[in-house]
């Protein structure tokens, strides 16, 4: 099955060509540039679009912005190639792309996204407790984070960055792209400034 992954709600968007097993081709951008990133990885993979089978996306948590950019990709690319895809947590790609580790994404605010007995969570990052932590939220709040006891790779590990090539790994039941909603942890920043 020729699966197109991405997940644009870090700073970092991530993309990634995978037919079952093999990844054919990755990229590393900005969820500006996501569809010039997919052109070049069919090019790369030598593929058409109209051979894709699904996709995997990244429904964050992360930027809202983001997330509604990879969504909206996703939304245009299954209604143009008639594909299915399916929806993958930001936090599960990190995690499964550092085993063992605990994900922390910057949630801005002074916050940061991350696990709880294996469930979504907005924390303070002096709250948070875990052993091995990656992420771009590890690397913003090392200091916090190393003063609990973590141990935080160093910034330029790729086990910071949540590949899309874990998103296809982790690509469950498809459906309809227009069925799969973002994870959102809480209200947008505009909402809040508002009340």
């Amino acid at each position: 099955m020729l699966v197109l992954a991405f997940d644009t709600a870090t700073g970092v968007a991530t993309s990634a060509l995978v037919d079952g097993d093999e990844v054919l081709g990755e990229r590393l951008s900005r969820a500006q540039t996501l569809l010039e990133d997919v052109d070049a990885l069919l090019r790369q993979g030598g593929a058409h679009p109209r051979d894709l089978d699904a996709l995997a996306i990244g429904i964050g948590p992360g930027s809202f912005t983001g997330v509604r950019i990879g969504l909206a990709v996703a939304r245009g690319l299954a209604l143009s190639l008639d594909l299915r895809g399916g929806g993958v947590s930001t936090l599960a790609a990190l995690a499964a792309g550092a085993p063992g580790a605990l994900p922390v994404i910057d949630a801005k605010r002074k916050e940061v996204f991350t696990l709880v007995d294996g469930e979504p969570a907005v924390l303070t990052p002096d709250a948070v407790r875990g052993s091995l932590c990656v992420g771009d939220g590890a690397v913003r709040y090392r200091d916090v984070l190393e003063a609990n006891g973590a141990e935080i790779p160093p910034d330029d590990d790729e086990r910071h960055v949540p590949r899309a090539r874990f998103h296809a790994q982790l690509l469950g039941d498809l459906r309809d792209v227009d069925e799969i909603e973002p994870l959102y942890l809480r209200a947008p920043d505009a909402k809040e400034r508002a009340a």
